[in-house]
């Protein structure tokens, strides 16, 4: 059998829910056919990143018919043939690194119910309430062995002829954001019935030697070492303590346009020694990110602060990486070091720079010295990404106040996985994450808004969420 129907939810090593949502039934999904069974080696890219799961949700409008379990359950089991991996499990190797055994041991498939309404959960911002009901929480005290690599939670919803959604839970480690996106619409394209799946959809490519690292690191990589910390702050415990809260704030196209006047605007004199073209949707949203935050948290004018950006390295490196690479193909760089009177009392234009300096940084030679940097590490846990609560990161690296980190989503196909009932209505995180990151993502529905999904502490969403508007209005009264 391709798939093994269990009708008993394993909770004491899987699945934690809340009240309003009940399991149904769970099954164990495995490959419809043989997979080789080996050990996968792991790329340094894929050594730093949190081994804990990434939780997205997909949001659907369109109620589907009643046998769209059974063609998931087929459809998963026929795309792990080729993204076997998936159904593989990790092991740790000496205590810090990590190996993927791809021994078929399966995904899990988790079928829902909720007596909340889908309304209910308004534009489904970030929260430990989306987490906890609408996607799989993996218990962490269980061996790193015995726990699932992609589990997958449909939702419905009782009484209603609403839609469903869709929280799938992927361990981080497998591959970046770009690449699970692909896996998604490729078993969406398989699920709805498209079976004519192109080379890049059906056939990813798996070969992680790619990313080997064999030289001494050329670069000093100072976004592989502690930040700075807050004037007077020894470490960062206090920061990593309060209160987290998200908000999605939405710029309008017309508003993405005034940023994007401002921050190119200027003497013909200067456009020539700031910068040899406009800067980028990407570049002036993440530079008013990060002057606004600067000012809602109310630094003192001599505190240094950087920015962390990653980026998609497959066609950085030469030769590039083919586009289908399923791992993670990420690298990170950081704006130069700042002081926050800078930050606030240049144009935008000052911290654009800042954060295309960090972007063009990622070259060929940058990158591979970043991944023999990681490669030479005796310990890594200090240079490894963490999502767990503040209290189990141990030695994880801080990313938040005084600093930030910033993520683009804006290039990715994210709104491409029908499974049947059309496309998804919303696509985000479900999580709340412990530092201060913030997503840019692009409108579900064509109208080139940009939501910007901030991870903040609570204490400066407000002067935050103040700023983030006030300043545009303030640079539209300009142009009038």
């Amino acid at each position: 059998m391709a798939v093994m129907n269990i009708y008993e939810v394993e909770s004491n090593k899987i699945i934690i829910t809340m009240s309003t949502t009940t399991i149904k039934a769970s099954y164990t999904i495995i490959p419809a056919e043989h997979t080789p069974n080996t050990d996968l080696w792991l790329s340094p890219s894929d050594q730093v990143t949190r081994w804990t799961h990434a939780s997205t949700i997909y949001v659907y409008k369109e109620a589907p018919n009643h046998d769209a379990m059974d063609t998931m359950r087929d459809s998963l089991s026929k795309i792990l043939v080729h993204y076997y991996p998936l159904a593989g499990r990790l092991s740790w190797i000496e205590g810090h690194r990590l190996k993927l055994n791809c021994n078929a041991k399966g995904a899990i498939l988790l079928e829902a119910e909720s007596t909340k309404t889908l309304s209910s959960y308004g534009d489904f911002t970030p929260s430990d309430t989306i987490k906890n009901e609408l996607t799989p929480t993996v218990d962490y005290t269980q061996p790193i062995e015995d726990l699932p690599l992609l589990i997958v939670q449909v939702t419905r919803f009782k009484g209603t002829k609403e839609g469903l959604v869709i929280g799938i839970a992927l361990n981080h480690v497998l591959c970046d954001g770009l690449a699970a996106i692909h896996f998604k619409n490729s078993w969406a394209k398989l699920c709805k019935g498209d079976v004519e799946l192109d080379h890049t959809e059906k056939f990813p490519f798996l070969d992680r030697t790619v990313m080997n690292s064999s030289t001494r690191p050329r670069f000093d990589h100072p976004e592989l070492k502690p930040l700075p910390l807050l004037l007077g702050s020894t470490d960062p415990v206090a920061e990593r303590e309060h209160e987290r809260a998200v908000a999605v704030l939405r710029l309008t196209k017309e508003q993405v346009a005034t940023l994007k006047e401002k921050t190119n605007n200027g003497s013909l004199e200067e456009q020539e020694a700031l910068s040899p073209r406009p800067y980028s949707t990407y570049e002036v949203v993440s530079a008013h990110v990060w002057k606004c935050l600067t000012k809602a948290r109310g630094l003192d004018g001599a505190q240094p602060t950087v920015v962390r950006v990653t980026a998609d390295i497959r066609s950085r490196l030469n030769p590039p990486l083919p586009m289908n690479y399923f791992g993670n193909a990420l690298a990170v760089s950081l704006t130069p070091t700042c002081f926050a009177r800078d930050v606030l009392s240049n144009p935008l234009r000052f911290c654009a720079r800042k954060i295309r300096e960090a972007v063009e940084l990622l070259k060929d030679d940058y990158v591979r010295s970043q991944l023999d940097y990681i490669q030479c590490q005796e310990q890594i846990d200090s240079i490894r990404a963490s999502h767990l609560e503040p209290g189990k990161r141990k030695n994880a690296p801080f990313y938040g106040n005084p600093n930030l980190m910033i993520v683009s989503w804006m290039s990715m196909p994210v709104y491409e996985a029908d499974f049947g009932w059309g496309k998804p209505a919303h696509f985000g995180p479900a999580a709340v994450f412990p530092d201060d990151i913030v997503y840019i993502n692009r409108s579900s529905n064509g109208d080139w808004s940009i939501p910007v999904c901030a991870h903040l502490q609570k204490r400066h969403m407000e002067l935050f969420n103040k700023f983030f508007y006030q300043d545009i209005y303030e640079m539209n009264s300009l142009f009038v």
